[in-house]
């Protein structure tokens, strides 16, 4: 009898054992697969690493939550928050935030969570209501494709914040008709990543003064600098000349001076 115990004891703690071992193996996998996609990313391309140095015309500041590219000039009062792409890093769009910087604005790339900004829909509000930012009077918010989403998402819930609202290569699930903010949609005749059928379904929750351009010969990834997306076309144009048309659209839609230089 006593040897049967003893055998019914050594079963049961090789069961405790072998049920400790599969917890461990299963917590092991999962932190490896948490490592493996929080390193898994598009990572911001030479180009644009070099805009994050700061020259004569624009000074390049790293803060905790985001990075802000600020032009010398004195006296701003317009800004814009960009929300990234997903997974990609967000000094991929360093350059596109230089020229917009060099055109006088304010551009505050914002560091997302694990690279998704459907994780912080709401870090623009850190920004905003920041008091070192009291000189900003209108407030522009740029999304690139999952970005584009959530910025759109967060203008829904705060349109007595935005002023204006830029989508690349992204639609909006939210009711946007009805509201007074500007928005601006740009994506590219190249695009193979967007989901154009669910652009076109989706515009209707645009107000009716929207502004769309298609741009010719620009694919998705090129609104950044990280490379070629999967699935992505193959751009006609480089990412410098897609960027430079971004801005000119831009300019040319919330400035009455500024004239366009090409066709869409």
């Amino acid at each position: 009898m006593l040897g049967k115990n003893k055998k019914n004891q050594s079963t049961n703690d090789a069961k405790k054992i072998a049920r400790i071992m599969v917890v461990a193996v299963i917590i092991v996998s999962i932190i490896f697969g948490a490592l493996l996609f929080i390193n898994d990313y598009y990572k911001a391309s030479s180009v644009a690493k070099r805009a994050l140095i700061s020259n004569e015309k624009v000074i390049v500041e790293e803060k905790d939550n985001y990075y802000l590219f600020k032009p010398t000039q004195k006296n701003i009062t317009e800004a814009i928050i960009f929300y990234p792409g997903a997974k990609v890093e967000e000094t991929s769009y360093s350059r596109l935030a230089s020229k917009f910087a060099e055109s006088g604005y304010e551009f505050f790339i914002v560091k997302m969570p694990m690279r998704l900004a459907i994780l912080k829909q709401n870090a623009a509000d850190d920004i905003i209501n920041s008091k070192k930012n009291s000189n900003i009077k209108k407030w522009t918010l740029m999304g690139h494709s999952m970005g584009g989403a959530m910025a759109a998402n967060y203008t829904a819930k705060n349109k007595d914040k935005i002023n204006r609202l830029v989508l690349l290569a992204a639609y909006s699930i939210k009711d946007l008709s009805k509201t007074d903010v500007k928005v601006l949609s740009v994506y590219g005749s190249k695009d193979g990543v967007l989901n154009k059928i669910k652009l076109e379904k989706y515009k209707a929750n645009l107000p009716k003064d929207a502004i769309l351009y298609e741009l010719p010969g620009a694919n998705h990834s090129q609104f950044g600098d990280y490379g070629k997306q999967k699935k992505d076309g193959k751009a006609s144009i480089s990412s410098n000349e897609q960027q430079e048309m971004v801005l000119d659209i831009f300019l040319d839609t919330f400035r009455e001076n500024k004239q366009l230089t090409y066709n869409v």
